[in-house]
């Protein structure tokens, strides 16, 4: 048997033979397709097009046979021939004007330029460019010329746009250094030189700076993508007298040209639908841009400090819900029009009723209402300050205590077991601490050799100095123990992260009040399981690790959080993903960052407005269950660890309560502000409002 070697066919590869004949040596083969046709209608536009732009294309010909023949025959581009006919008739051109052409000799070749039409290479589209620039200069018009190359109207407005650019950028295009998007971003700069550098930067290898034209697009351009436009149709916009502006290349979102026009469209639909709580005594205060300044005697409405009881949790918690279903619904139906205000009074009254849940039923004298992407509308509510707790002056004072004084449960007074009677008929001052002093090392001793009484001891004194509110002193606790919980009641929690842990242990705080018991014999009769997680969660809040400068960094603290966060695992975006109160103190450069480091590639990020760009970044972050690495605490890989060892630099500033300053507002147009501040750095910090 022989041994089958497979036979393999080269690739056929022909050199084809590229002449210049003259017009009077050119006919029409009869073996083409359309020898019989007539000339259609737009021969005469194709004429014009010859005669502006010259001609792109060769026409596949073969020599003629005979006497009755040309000396070359076209097997196809008969129209073109067709109208160079009309121009040699009108006189424009000659019998000797040169015409290029494929001779093709090969019958089988013949049959093929006969059957198909694409055998020439393809034009490219910098050629199409020029020539319809070629076009223009002779005055024809874009009607005329989108009939004559069988392209739609719009695309020959696109490509007369590009045909504006200066020449080194079509040189650049053809060579493959610059995209037809890049060429097409090009054309948005005014500036003809800047045109000129950034295409010769491109040609030259350099790359094509974008940036340097999408940073200009968005300054002071408002687009309907705008979050007023959440209540405002485009519709609504024209018919009051407002512009728009379409991108060309249907790129970028339309820029609405009087802003004005859409504020007051926005403002006077939110107005009166604010008359309707002005009505029932509560300031409503509207605004489309910077959020205004409210009188000292109010305060912005957090979570209240000594917590909630159980009924008070339920409430709160059914206030949710309601509020949750009224966005849902708001995002659901098109709210641009006033038949939906019933659907956004519901939305505001939805959104009180939850922050008045969140601290106990608090009055609500004044709101803040301003535009929101989702739902039309967001607002903030403010009530009249409390006075903050005042420390008990008859307690003992211990130089160095970070205990800040816990305001007390006005709706439950805790149980007290009876205290031992001291022996103090005949015993000095002296002679008492020395009694107590020895009383307390045997107490010490004994609970060092029972660890599970420890640990109920360590819980109790934790969940009554964080939580209950009771014994908070360090002079009415034997444990000298003490914490002090982070945020503050003007400090919003974030529902999935620390507020769910606050909701845990309002659960927790609810079971003790209905046991009756005091907090020591609570904590005792929890199964052991029961007790950890409660530690984990009092030890959980009791966390900070705030820095309210990025020249003051808590290096010692930092360190230790590092192990913390190595030793649980800690990953932000298991939780929380960034929103838009938390992006939008940061700068559209560190915003669109994050998409870069998301992996979302949309050359249309750079040109969109700020609060366009935020909300774009927090869907995407959602989409992606990301959370940027500058909130984890973890070392990165090539990081170099922050010396423990170093001098802790923190200092003590003017803030509202929670150690960060106070000032600082960003008035940028967003949801809010007074959330977060933006350091020199560029850097977001967290800012409790001022009281």
């Amino acid at each position: 048997m022989t041994d089958l070697v497979p036979v393999t066919t080269p690739a056929v590869v022909v050199t084809r033979d590229e002449r210049t004949v003259a017009l009077r040596d050119l006919g029409i083969a009869r073996e083409n397709l359309r020898f019989n046709a007539p000339p259609d209608d737009d021969i005469p536009l194709l004429a014009e097009t010859l005669r502006a732009a010259g001609q792109l294309e060769r026409l596949t010909v073969r020599p003629g046979r005979g006497r009755k023949e040309q000396a070359f025959m076209a097997l196809n581009g008969r129209r073109r021939l067709l109208a160079l006919g009309l121009l040699l008739e009108a006189g424009d051109i000659d019998g000797d004007h040169p015409v290029q052409v494929y001779v093709e000799t090969d019958p089988a070749r013949q049959v093929a330029s006969v059957l198909l039409t694409n055998t020439a290479v393809p034009v490219h589209v910098a050629d199409i460019i020029i020539a319809i620039g070629r076009m223009l200069k002779a005055r024809l018009t874009i009607e005329t010329i989108a009939r004559a190359l069988g392209y739609a109207e719009i695309e020959i407005r696109r490509l007369a746009a590009l045909s504006g650019l200066p020449p080194v950028a079509m040189e650049a295009l053809k060579t493959g250094r610059l995209t037809l998007k890049q060429a097409r971003s090009l054309t948005r700069l005014t500036n003809r030189k800047e045109q000129i550098e950034l295409a010769e930067a491109a040609l030259a290898g350099y790359g094509f700076q974008e940036w340097r034209i999408t940073e200009r697009l968005g300054a002071g351009t408002v687009t309907i993508r705008d979050r007023r436009c959440a209540l405002v149709s485009p519709d609504q916009y024209a018919a009051a007298g407002g512009r728009i502006e379409t991108d060309l290349f249907d790129e970028l979102p339309a820029v609405l040209l009087d802003p004005d026009t859409l504020s007051a469209l926005w403002l006077a639909r939110v107005r009166a639908i604010a008359m309707t709580f002005e009505a029932e005594g509560i300031d409503v205060h509207v605004t489309a841009g910077a959020e205004p300044e409210m009188p000292v005697d109010l305060e912005p409405l957090g979570y209240r400090s000594d917590g909630l009881d159980e009924k008070e949790l339920a409430a709160w918690r059914e206030a949710r819900d309601r509020y949750l279903e009224a966005v849902d619904a708001a995002r659901d139906t098109d709210i641009t029009t006033d038949q939906t205000d019933d659907l956004l009074v519901g939305l505001i009254r939805a959104k009180i009723a939850l922050d008045q849940a969140g601290v106990g039923g608090r009055a609500v004298t004044a709101v803040i209402v301003w535009p929101a992407a989702s739902c039309g509308i967001d607002l903030r509510c403010y009530a009249p300050a409390e006075p903050e707790p005042a420390v008990d002056p008859d307690a003992d004072a211990f130089e160095g205590d970070a205990v800040t004084p816990t305001v007390r449960s006005s709706h439950y007074e805790a149980p007290r077991v009876e205290a031992p009677v001291p022996e103090t008929d005949g015993v000095t001052h002296a002679l008492h601490a020395v009694r107590t002093d020895v009383a307390t090392r045997g107490l010490i001793r004994a609970l060092a050799d029972d660890p599970g009484a420890a640990l109920a001891v360590l819980i109790a004194r934790l969940f009554s100095v964080l939580v209950a509110g009771v014994n908070a002193a360090r002079s009415d606790s034997i444990s000298t123990v003490t914490a002090t919980a982070f945020g503050s009641r003007t400090d919003p929690a974030i529902e999935t992260l620390d507020g769910v842990v606050r909701e845990r242990l309002d659960a927790r705080r609810a079971a003790w009040q209905a046991s009756g018991q005091t907090v020591l014999a609570w904590v005792c009769l929890l199964p052991h399981g029961d007790k950890m997680a409660f530690l984990a969660e009092l030890t959980a809040i009791s966390l900070d690790g705030r820095e309210a400068r990025t020249d003051l960094i808590r290096k010692r603290a930092r360190a230790e959080a590092a192990e913390v966060a190595d030793l649980v695992g800690a990953d932000i975006a298991h939780y929380w993903t960034p929103d838009v109160r938390f992006l939008r103190p940061h700068s559209k450069p560190l915003l669109l960052g994050m998409l870069v480091e998301m992996q979302v590639e949309d050359d249309r990020a750079g040109s969109l407005k700020k609060d366009e760009l935020v909300d774009w970044v927090a869907e995407q972050a959602a989409s992606h269950a990301w959370a940027p690495s500058c909130l984890s605490w973890a070392l990165g890989t090539d990081e170099p660890g922050l010396d423990p060892s170093a001098e802790d630099e923190t200092v003590a500033t003017g803030t509202g309560g929670s150690g960060l300053p106070v000032d600082g507002r960003d008035d940028d147009l967003g949801d809010g502000s007074g959330a977060f501040v933006v350091t020199p750095a560029g850097e977001a910090v967290l800012e409790t409002a001022a009281a």
